[in-house]
């Protein structure tokens, strides 16, 4: 995973409260806690990442409802 992190997810990670950070960590997947726990990340970049990636699955899952939606019209 390369993916850099946009610097409006970045700012937001900087936000985030302390339970707020401890949920978005619990929810890291893949290759992500391990590029975090080697240090190749910072915990705000690995934070804007995840929100990051939260956002776009969020916005599939939008599409398909609407498309499903659609179907049952």
């Amino acid at each position: 995973m390369t993916k850099l992190c946009k610097p409006e997810y970045l700012a937001k990670a900087r936000l985030l409260t302390e339970e707020e950070t401890e949920r978005l960590l619990s929810r890291m997947r893949g290759k992500l806690p391990r590029r975090l726990g080697k240090d190749k990340l910072s915990m705000e970049e690995a934070l804007a990442i995840q929100m990051e990636l939260e956002d776009e699955h969020l916005q599939e899952w939008r599409d398909m409802m609407e498309i499903v939606k659609k179907r049952e019209k």
